[in-house]
């Protein structure tokens, strides 16, 4: 997902923003689930919240600048946590 996001910041067609706030979602609420299993209400809830701003039903226009800011914020997080559970020991296949 961080590439995805990563790849919003290029002039790329209309339909990949869609596919993005598809995947992204549903990203999203899976890692939610994950770190509600985990009992890592934090990131839960800041998945949760990604879930709600990306999706695809009823859009939030926040403008390019802003998005590609939000494309890179999460890029850096996913990153983040993947790092984070390399060095925790937590498999990581369910974030990239």
């Amino acid at each position: 997902m961080a590439t995805l996001f990563l790849c919003c910041l290029f002039d790329m067609p209309y339909g990949y923003f869609q596919f993005v706030r598809i995947i992204g979602m549903t990203g999203f609420i899976w890692l939610a689930y994950i770190d509600n299993s985990r009992h890592d209400k934090t990131l839960m809830i800041v998945w949760i919240c990604s879930a709600v701003i990306i999706n695809p039903i009823i859009k939030v226009a926040l403008g390019r600048s802003i998005w590609n800011f939000v494309d890179v914020i999460w890029a850096l997080v996913l990153i983040l946590t993947i790092i984070k559970d390399v060095k925790e020991g937590k498999t990581t296949t369910n974030k990239v």
